[in-house]
C-alpha cells in the first residue's frame, strides 16, 4: 500500500520539483523543459536520480541540464493530532 503525502512528510521526505532542460530529438539545437515533481529525500534524492535514469534510458530527448528546488513542508516536531475543534465567536 502507498503512502499518503502526510506520512511521507511525517517520515522527513519534502516537496522536490525539479526543471529538465532536454534537446528535442529531431532538433538538437533546440532545448525544451519539462517539470517532474514528487516527494524524495534530501540530500540524497533517490526518487529524482531513478526519474533522471530512467529519463536517459527511455526518452529520446537527451538531458541538457536539471535544476532542482526541495522544501520540506511539515516535520513530526509541527504535528499535532486534534480531535476536537471548537469555534467561539
Amino acid at each position: 500500500m502507498k503512502a499518503s503525502e502526510t506520512e511521507l512528510m511525517l517520515r522527513g521526505y519534502g516537496l522536490t520539483t525539479a526543471e529538465m532542460f532536454y534537446r528535442m530529438p529531431d532538433h538538437p539545437s533546440v532545448l525544451n523543459t519539462f517539470i517532474w515533481q514528487d516527494y524524495d529525500l534530501a540530500p540524497d534524492y533517490p526518487r529524482l536520480f531513478k526519474f533522471i535514469e530512467f529519463w536517459q534510458d527511455e526518452i529520446e530527448g537527451a538531458l541538457h541540464s536539471v535544476r532542482f528546488a526541495h522544501r520540506k513542508q511539515i516535520s513530526p516536531g509541527d504535528w499535532r493530532h486534534v480531535t476536537h475543534e471548537v469555534t467561539l465567536h
